[in-house]
């Protein structure tokens, strides 16, 4: 194993990628999956790919994502400590993702939060996630749950069925000027702002997406414009994960996101999986979404997404929806 592997895995120091290194480590990445990753491998061999030609992440190949609802996708042989599962749809395959290392998962959104958001001590954390709190193996809800842990404050928690509740909490939040994180599933979202107003000054509202059948697909811009009339608010943050992802993009408002530093975006064409489109700083590009998370070691770090997305020079995103033909995710939210 690589030395910038065996260094970021074994301390699940995730936080010391940085832009000077990323591109080396994620290459050192790469030649490890294929290595010891047997899916990957015969993927890349069907293309006709040796490692030996990969010297540029453009370059690598991105595993499909629908890889994972119905092959083992594991680097290495190992016993998964918990296996995460997407809430999909009566209609459809639910995506697996073993994880070796719970460590790693938790140091990936614990840094990221940190980086973003700061001290989850320094907030009161609460969960609107109806249906992920249903299932006992959806990796958001054990991110909520240790964010929830880590904040220590006393109204921090999860809310089921309680509109009323929430209510009377964040008005008694907002008297005490408290720092809030309101995260949550948009249809839920959805239909607490429009049963229980409440103007926030001191909340953040965060929607993770997915409307999970329980109302039309709308566009992202026209969910943000009613929670923002809901609560009075002028920004609606953003959540992009996904189960086959253990590291997570946050949006500060008009679904721009960005990547903390050991996870990356790239496009590629629509018919093309091998391409790469280049923002520069007079061009915002447009396709399919690409993903390098490092925090996938034990999986496969390089996700083609079912994704559509733009990627500004700065390497900023958003998303557009979804691809033609693509399964619709439990996360998935469609956009401009």
């Amino acid at each position: 194993m690589n030395s910038s592997i065996k260094n970021i895995t074994l301390s699940n120091n995730l936080a010391s990628v940085n832009e000077a290194n990323f591109v080396t480590t994620a290459l050192d990445f790469f030649q490890y999956q294929y290595q010891h990753n047997q899916v990957y491998q015969q993927y890349c061999q069907a293309l006709h790919i040796h490692p030996s030609t990969i010297n540029n992440i453009k370059n690598i190949p991105f595993l499909p994502i629908a890889f994972f609802k119905t092959q083992t996708i594991a680097t290495t042989g190992f016993e998964p400590a918990i296996i995460f599962e997407s809430s999909g749809t009566t209609q459809t395959i639910n995506s697996k993702h073993l994880v070796k290392d719970i460590g790693l998962y938790e140091a990936s959104f614990n840094a990221a939060f940190r980086l973003f958001y700061g001290e989850p001590a320094n907030w009161c954390i609460i969960a609107l996630l109806p249906s992920y709190l249903e299932r006992n193996n959806s990796s958001l809800v054990m991110m909520a749950d240790k964010l929830i842990e880590q904040s220590g404050h006393r109204q921090s928690g999860f809310y089921l069925n309680e509109p009323e509740k929430l209510h009377q909490t964040l008005q008694q939040l907002e008297n005490q000027q408290q720092k809030t994180l309101l995260i949550g599933v948009t249809f839920a979202l959805l239909d607490f702002a429009e049963q229980y107003p409440i103007p926030l000054s001191y909340t953040t509202i965060m929607e993770t997406g997915g409307m999970k059948g329980r109302r039309e697909e709308i566009t992202r811009q026209e969910v943000h414009g009613i929670l923002r009339h809901g609560f009075t608010v002028n920004k609606i943050h953003s959540e992009y994960g996904m189960t086959e992802l253990l590291s997570q993009a946050y949006s500060a408002g008009d679904g721009i996101f960005k990547c903390p530093p050991w996870m990356k975006v790239l496009v590629r064409e629509e018919d093309d999986p091998l391409s790469c489109l280049v923002a520069d700083k007079n061009n915002i590009v447009s396709g399919a979404l690409n993903v390098i998370d490092l925090a996938n070691i034990y999986s496969c770090s390089f996700i083609a997404t079912d994704d559509a997305a733009k990627l500004h020079p700065d390497e900023s995103f958003e998303i557009l929806g979804r691809l033609d033909n693509a399964d619709i995710r439990g996360c998935s939210l469609l956009s401009l």
